[in-house]
């Protein structure tokens, strides 16, 4: 699976030991915190993790590569990020359960803000919404990879490539596999090169949906904002979600039921929060301990200009992509 950084070690430690499944994990070397690459490289087992030399997009198209290549078919491999449907599934279930914890009444309407970087997360709401909450709009703020926003401004669909590296990582994606299911709801067809054939209704995703693009300066100013307005401890993810509803009710006006996202703990960012803010987050217990653990990528893996791939063991040696050795021994997934 390709992940930005957050996915991966959660898939990782639920698939630990777990009989009969191999899990390998790929994720941009230069583009995740110390902690989450510490989370990714030391869970072990049957747990692998590859270090890509380049952007979640490249790791994304690996495994989309991987998931066309006939001769992997025997391998019977599956996806736990948001390539495939099953995890949407569940994500549906966070917008029911917070509606019915808040609203008052049955038809009162609710706004949900969620940082957006591969659309899983906002899909799951954009499908609750079609299934009956009664969403008044839903809110898809990004980082500076603004792609999204542009096009529901202009009309005009370009992705970004290559991605721009921002604070909140999980969300640099500069090519969502989500929006080509966006695109499909809407009427309309977008490759995963992003090239569309067919645009969808732009007028009624206007009307459902808003974006916006938090830069790294705002999303820093959020970050201490809000805690020394509220005492809330935001991360640079939470912070765009927030950003992104600010955004939203000052242009719209009204004061709605909202409900802002925050889609990882301060604690995976500590050099970030205490530049900013001088507070050490709290570890969660399931992160405690880590910084004793130890392990290394199984592979790393550079992005060459021409597509191809080559890669380095940990000892160093390198593999070619397209050579037997990489697809029969070490990373044979790929």
């Amino acid at each position: 699976m390709a992940t930005s950084g957050d996915t991966g070690s959660a898939v990782g430690e639920a698939f630990k030991e777990v009989p009969g499944i191999g899990v390998y994990i790929l994720y941009p070397r230069n583009e995740v915190s110390g902690m989450q690459k510490k989370q990714l490289d030391t869970i072990g087992k049957n747990v692998r993790a590859l270090s890509i030399d380049g952007k979640f997009d490249d790791c994304q198209n690996l495994v989309k590569q991987a998931f066309a290549d006939p001769s992997l078919v025997k391998l019977n491999l599956t996806s736990a990020n948001s390539i495939n449907f099953g995890r949407i599934l569940p994500q549906m279930v966070y917008y029911v359960y917070a509606y019915a914890q808040l609203a008052w009444h049955g038809d009162e309407e609710i706004v949900f803000s969620v940082p957006s970087g591969n659309f899983g997360n906002a899909l799951g709401c954009e499908y609750a919404r079609r299934m009956g909450i009664p969403v008044r709009k839903l809110l898809m703020p990004v980082n500076e990879n603004d792609e999204f926003p542009r096009f529901l401004e202009t009309g005009v669909y370009q992705k970004v490539s290559p991605s721009r590296a921002c604070l909140s990582n999980a969300m640099n994606v500069g090519n969502p596999s989500n929006l080509a299911r966006f695109f499909d709801l809407y009427g309309g067809t977008v490759d995963r090169q992003g090239k569309v054939y067919v645009k969808p209704n732009l007028a009624e995703m206007k009307k459902q949906i808003f974006s916006a693009s938090v830069s790294d300066t705002v999303t820093k100013e959020t970050i201490k904002e809000t805690y020394e307005k509220y005492g809330v401890l935001l991360e640079p993810h939470g912070a765009v979600g927030w950003k992104g509803l600010e955004t939203y009710l000052e242009k719209a006006g009204g004061s709605p039921l909202c409900v802002s996202l925050e889609t990882a703990h301060p604690a995976k960012f500590p050099d970030e929060i205490i530049e900013l803010l001088g507070v050490t987050p709290e570890l969660p217990p399931a992160m405690r301990g880590i910084d004793k653990r130890k392990g290394e990528p199984r592979i790393s893996l550079a992005i060459t200009a021409d597509s191809r791939s080559t890669c380095r063991t940990p000892s160093g040696r390198r593999i070619d992509y397209s050579s037997q050795e990489w697809k029969k021994g070490t990373g044979y997934f790929l």
